[in-house]
């Protein structure tokens, strides 16, 4: 193991945290020097000073091997983690250690779930560090460390390939390196446009940039107790919607639509059959809102069905009503949908839609067999067949998936969390969609679940940021490296 890589490159991946913890300590200058600036000072002078510490004391290297790549993509992920909790640690409050570990992980892995129970009691600059979370964690720590390395880096082609999933790459025949400054593009864009459209829109000015962090990260994380509903806008409502959608389609669709100036890009079968499911999910809780008498009018539940169902397809989790009014099956659909959620190559997390329509495909191919044995038929993707050895890694890792929900609803309900809690929250968690049902719908906070299960739901949560192979693939290197 190539120790002086590994460190230097995780020291890159604090370095980005420690800028904007720094950016956090003028936030809190600006507004009369609040609460919180010993705490973010104290944290960015820790984070920055180990993040800085392998340039000082440690060799320049550019051989790095695969087991390499991965540590490097989970530690620098881990670290964030820790070193990001520490602003909420050292301000107190509600923050516990375990407390400020679940904030910590919620924001950089975009759940958007929180212990907070009054989040506007917060300074204004531990506001913004907790959206900057969301905003490093949506673009993902590696890839910021991509943008950094230089191009010819051998380093930076192999982290490439290993941090950005095969799913985001296919249907875009564009160099590996180019990949990154693509997302990059899309998403520093989207976050511009979503901040200044915003504040003109009439949000105050660390409002808008908070939920310009939340909505290109598909995070969760307001600035206000009752989310969007708290500006009483249809303009700034709606324009929460666009965002979150693309937020949770492919950047790489995205670019090419602007690059090319046309709409041939948006021609792809996995944005179709994203777009059908939001609209049969849209009209299916429109009428079961409107049956029950969860909302005055067809109108109202037409909207707040719109709105929820793209905040939690695309695993953002932003509110404009309060689903803990609702009855059980729209609750139910909501967190059915936080299953499947957006598509690869976005902020979104969850199964994602490409690896459903592999897998309905894979199921339509297999039914036709049975029909007629002697017909040949390969899955199709747009104009491309996909070979057994591309499918079976997206069918393999849906069974995952679920494996690991169903450990976690187990594992919850023996730490004590109800049954039907530990389901939605498990779901809720693993998917990063941040928001459940009952006391910890989008309007409620994780702050009652006890304290092992707090730190079971973070678990999850990295799981699903890092679609669970990596992981897996160090925790195997450490336990083959204890029998050796």
């Amino acid at each position: 193991m190539n120790v002086k890589a590994i460190s230097r490159n995780v020291g890159y991946a604090l370095l980005v945290s420690a800028l904007f913890m720094f950016f956090s300590i003028v936030v809190s200058v600006l507004n009369g020097n609040d609460s919180a600036l010993a705490a973010l000072l104290i944290s960015f002078i820790i984070t920055f000073v180990t993040g800085i510490f392998p340039f000082i004391f440690v060799r320049k290297t550019s051989a790095i091997s695969l087991s390499d790549g991965y540590v490097i993509i989970v530690l620098s992920w881990l670290l964030s983690f820790i070193f990001g909790m520490l602003p909420y640690v050292l301000w107190g409050g509600p923050f516990t250690v375990v407390n400020a570990w679940y904030e910590s992980v919620s924001g950089y892995t975009t759940t958007g779930s929180t212990i907070l129970e009054n989040v506007e009691a917060l300074p204004r600059s531990l506001l913004f560090w907790r959206s900057s979370t969301h905003f490093i964690g949506g673009l993902g720590v590696v890839v910021f460390l991509l943008l950094i390395i230089p191009d010819a880096s051998p380093i930076r082609m192999r982290l490439t390939s290993m941090e950005l999933s095969s799913l985001s790459r296919e249907g875009y025949k564009v160099r590996a390196n180019k990949t990154v400054y693509i997302f990059a593009i899309v998403y520093l864009g989207l976050c511009a446009l979503a901040f200044f459209t915003y504040w003109a829109a009439g949000m105050p000015a660390i409002d808008a940039i908070c939920h310009a962090f939340s909505v290109c990260a598909t995070g969760g994380f307001s600035s206000r107790n009752t989310s969007i509903a708290a500006f009483d806008s249809r303009l700034i409502e709606g324009m929460t919607m666009l965002y979150m959608f693309v937020g949770s389609i492919h950047f790489g669709m995205v670019y090419y639509v602007f690059a090319t100036r046309s709409i041939k890009p948006l021609n792809n079968p996995v944005l179709k059959a994203y777009c059908v499911s939001l609209v049969c999910f849209v009209v299916f809780l429109s009428l079961t809102l409107r049956m029950e008498g969860d909302v005055k009018s067809f109108g109202d539940a037409l909207w707040e069905s719109m709105f929820h169902c793209v905040s939690v397809a695309s695993t953002t989790g932003l509110a404009i009503a309060d689903n803990s009014q609702w009855s059980m099956l729209p609750n139910m659909v909501i967190v059915f949908l936080g299953i499947t959620c957006g598509c690869a190559g976005s902020t979104s997390g969850g199964v994602k839609m490409d690896r459903v329509l592999v897998l309905l495909k894979m199921i339509g191919s297999y039914v036709k067999k049975i029909l007629h044995p002697a017909l040949v038929d390969e899955v199709k993707m747009g104009k491309r067949f996909l070979h057994n050895d591309e499918v079976t890694p997206h069918l393999l890792y849906i069974c995952l998936y679920f494996i690991i929900l169903l450990v976690s609803i187990t594992i919850a309900q023996i730490m004590g969390v109800e049954s039907q809690n530990a389901f939605v929250c498990s779901v809720s968690s693993l998917g990063n969609v941040g928001i459940a049902s009952n006391d910890f719908g989008n309007m409620g906070n994780f702050n009652s679940v006890p304290e092992p299960a707090k730190i079971l739901y973070t678990v999850n949560m990295v799981l699903g940021r890092l679609e669970i192979y990596p992981v897996m693939a160090v925790i195997l290197m450490a336990f083959s490296r204890n029998k050796n």
